[in-house]
């Protein structure tokens, strides 16, 4: 098995076969696994393949594997108390894993907040700019609870469009954007870390497009509501 780096920088794929040397010792092998790191000087092989290229070779760490659910730190102290020479060291996730989806995480966040606030913009100044046309409303006896459900109507229908429309812009932004993210550190994403998207997930996005919309339409709405007739026409 070999990192992604090193598949990369030797122009090798899964299936291929190299030849490993060492002093004057070769082995050929073949990579049978790509491993999700970016040390492009990695290389994994099993126990009888170093022996073969460095016979004197000793082991100086094991990688142990724990069932589903274990604790690793219980075992590292139990392992301790059998022998104190031993120092199990528990592994963690993968850093490289976290990074890119804490990015996906804040990347999210942050656009949801600045469409959010785009939605409120929008509201503030379409509710502006119909001043004059929800004094007349409310001069031939539109009530205020008409008037709040109609801005906000109009608002739900605009967050509706967005959301068909940004659906699957979002989709095509995230094929193109992450995998140049995973090539920039040289590493290759397994299927089911990029294989996100789901009809539930895609319906929750629509919705919530729309749900950002109604929501942030729902206070410029009131304020719109509590306009008397004057002063709604005050500047006309």
């Amino acid at each position: 098995m070999a990192t992604s780096a090193f598949l990369h920088r030797h122009g090798l794929r899964v299936g291929d076969r190299l030849v490993l040397e060492k002093g004057d010792r070769r082995e050929n092998v073949v990579v049978v696994g790509e491993c999700m790191e970016t040390n492009g000087q990695l290389v994994f092989a099993d126990w009888s393949t170093l022996t073969a290229l460095s016979p004197g070779e000793k082991p100086i760490a094991y990688l142990i594997s724990l069932r589903g659910g274990a604790d690793a730190s219980a075992y590292a102290r139990a392992a301790r108390a059998v022998d104190s020479g031993v120092d199990p060291v528990p592994q963690g996730p993968n850093a490289t894993t976290q990074t890119i989806v804490g990015s996906a995480a804040l990347l999210t966040a942050m656009l949801t907040v600045v469409a959010s606030l785009g939605v409120l913009n929008t509201v503030v100044l379409n509710t502006r700019d119909r001043r004059r046309d929800l004094g007349m409303l409310k001069s031939i006896g539109m009530t205020p609870r008409q008037v709040t459900v109609m801005v906000v109507t109009s608002m739900a229908l605009l967050g509706a469009v967005g959301a068909l429309l940004g659906v699957p812009l979002g989709i095509a932004g995230y094929d193109l954007v992450v995998p140049r993210m995973a090539d920039a550190v040289d590493i290759v994403l397994p299927a089911f870390m990029t294989d996100v998207w789901r009809v539930g997930t895609l319906v929750l996005l629509a919705v919530s497009g729309v749900a950002i919309a109604v929501l942030g339409a729902f206070v410029p709405a009131r304020g719109a509501a509590r306009l008397t007739i004057a002063e709604a026409l005050r500047n006309e």
